[in-house]
């Protein structure tokens, strides 16, 4: 099994802190003989609607000298558990967990902005790694706070 990803620990911190269950370390898929790692698999209970949110977290630390080639890299990976997710686990939904610095970073550069406009179905969980909490939730989920 590859090695977790640096900030692991605080993503699953920050989801645990803003009321997930993780169900999942890692989430496990495959097709045919191919296995895929998603990071974090989690679920919230929302007591209006009485059913439980499903999401899968795939976390990205944007550390290397190339933030262009993270986001590439982040996207192939973001784009290919969503087709998995689509056909295994219709009703998770795939979240990229990238920290603030990130965000501030390529993802309000043009490319980031570009990438956002052009692929609504890509979302993002913006944590703070220093606090271990999360920031912004793109686009926001039904009962969050942000």
């Amino acid at each position: 099994m590859p090695g977790k990803d640096f900030y692991h620990e605080t993503v699953k911190i920050a989801l645990i802190k803003d009321g997930w269950t993780i169900t999942k370390d890692p989430l496990t898929l495959s097709v045919g003989t191919r296995p895929a790692l998603v990071d974090l698999g989690a679920e919230k209970l929302f007591a209006a609607e009485k059913d439980a949110q499903k999401i899968a977290v795939e976390i990205k630390n944007f550390l290397s000298p190339s933030p262009m080639n993270d986001l590439e890299k982040a996207m192939g990976q973001f784009f290919l558990y969503s087709d998995i997710l689509a056909e295994q686990e219709p009703d998770r939904m795939l979240y990229l967990a990238i920290p603030f610095a990130a965000y501030r970073g390529i993802f309000s550069e043009e490319v980031g902005q570009l990438v956002m406009r052009r692929r609504p179905e890509f979302k993002l969980l913006v944590f703070n790694p220093r606090i271990q909490e999360i920031m912004q939730w793109i686009p926001p989920i039904a009962g969050t706070a942000s």
